[in-house]
């Protein structure tokens, strides 16, 4: 249960300066604090370690370090107050993360929370975010459901788009590889039972469906899932040309090395959470060339090359090459909030509701507490997880289309 209880305390990897000295230089508006707490609850083991693990987690950890490398969180006298982190594991349980988000509002009282990881998750935790009076800035979770979302819980944020937007984003790519005769217009599809695969999925048919596209294959499986076996069978027996598989980390990976063993190589392979993580690319080598998924970076984006490599001098691996960046935005846009309007987090809430930040995406300005700008489509070209959609925005890459075959 040592992972239940553990607090621990980050003070910037080793912060150089004593904790007396900062009081010290502190003036009266601050003396009463000794810091600023900030708590969050994430899945340092279990199935969704992996992705906490790449996008969510490491981003907490470099954001903290940055923060207090530099004096701490400013607030609006000018003064610093360094972070004072308190971390759960919540073992990828979800009736954990929602007692371990309760004791962080009701025991800890810390003053801030930092969201979980996973779309379900992130909805299973929402209501208390709003009862507590804490805003949730919901990174990792997809959803279409957002608008709805924002006028329940007014401090919540929801920073990664909804499910139309990437399935929109992908019968666009299909319907111009269709047109040029690269394709048919037959699709299989299968997606992972959980508030993430039924998002993406109950919005993929009908996006499918305007596009003139036929869904020949639709099975859902339970999160857990080892064996893609026979749905890889059936999907290779549907005559589809186009594979989507709306998974998560593990499934993602266990997809691809079964769809290599069963010689299953589809004109379009179109993957889920997982396949813009690093060590995916790593692992398949040239194999990853051609498969596609959500998300995606411009490599010549130089704000995005400046975090990449800051992550990895820090952190000691690569970022994922989607929701990463998207997370560190988030928090640097919490802390100039901070900044801007103080410690209150109905102030806080409102400021990032309403102001403009500069972060490592550039200028953000949220609609509706809504992140719109994103990129919604990439694909694994020649080593690199390169954005393919939206196609018209600057940075995009031209997707390539039929994937090569496995080698």
């Amino acid at each position: 249960m040592t992972t239940l209880s553990r607090r621990r305390v980050l003070r910037s990897f080793g912060m150089s300066i004593a904790l007396a000295t900062v009081l010290g230089a502190l003036p009266a508006t601050a003396q009463d604090r000794t810091s600023v707490k900030i708590g969050y609850a994430i899945s340092k083991t279990g199935p969704n370690s992996g992705g906490a693990g790449i996008t969510t987690l490491p981003n907490y950890l470099l954001w903290v370090k940055d923060v207090n490398d530099a004096g701490g969180l400013e607030l609006p006298d000018g003064t610093k107050l360094p972070i004072e982190v308190i971390e759960y594991d919540d073992r990828s349980s979800a009736e954990e993360v929602v007692r371990n988000i309760e004791r962080l509002a009701t025991q800890d009282k810390v003053d801030f929370i930092l969201p979980p990881w996973g779309t379900g998750f992130n909805l299973a935790v929402a209501p208390l975010f709003d009862r507590f009076g804490y805003p949730q800035l919901a990174v990792s979770a997809v959803t279409d459901k957002a608008p709805e979302f924002v006028k329940r819980w007014k401090k919540s944020f929801w920073l990664l788009g909804g499910g139309h937007d990437y399935t929109n984003a992908l019968a666009g790519l299909l319907s111009k590889a269709a047109d040029a005769g690269t394709i048919n217009k037959k699709v299989a599809m299968i997606s992972v039972a959980d508030g993430f695969g039924i998002d993406l999925v109950t919005a993929a048919r009908p996006s499918l469906a305007d596009a003139g596209f036929e869904v020949v294959f639709d099975v859902t499986y339970p999160a857990g899932t080892t064996d893609f076996t026979p749905m890889i069978n059936e999907a290779a027996a549907s005559g589809a040309d186009t594979f989507v598989a709306f998974s998560y980390p593990p499934e993602t990976f266990a997809l691809t090395e079964q769809a290599q063993v069963a010689k299953f190589n589809p004109k379009v392979l179109y993957l889920g959470v997982g396949t813009g993580f690093p060590a995916y690319g790593a692992k398949n080598g040239a194999n990853a060339e051609g498969i596609m998924s959500l998300g995606g970076i411009d490599p010549k984006n130089e704000a995005n090359a400046a975090y990449r490599k800051r992550h990895e001098e820090v952190i000691g691996n690569a970022p994922d090459l989607w929701g990463s960046v998207v997370t560190y935005n988030s928090l640097q846009m919490l802390q100039e909030a901070i900044k801007r309007r103080g410690l209150d987090r109905d102030a806080v809430a409102d400021e990032l509701s309403n102001g403009t930040f500069q972060t490592v995406l550039g200028e953000v300005k949220l609609e509706d507490n809504q992140l719109r700008k994103l990129w919604l489509g990439g694909q694994w070209q020649n080593g690199q997880f390169v954005a393919v959609a939206p196609v018209d925005r600057e940075g995009a890459a031209a997707a390539i289309l039929p994937k090569p075959a496995w080698q």
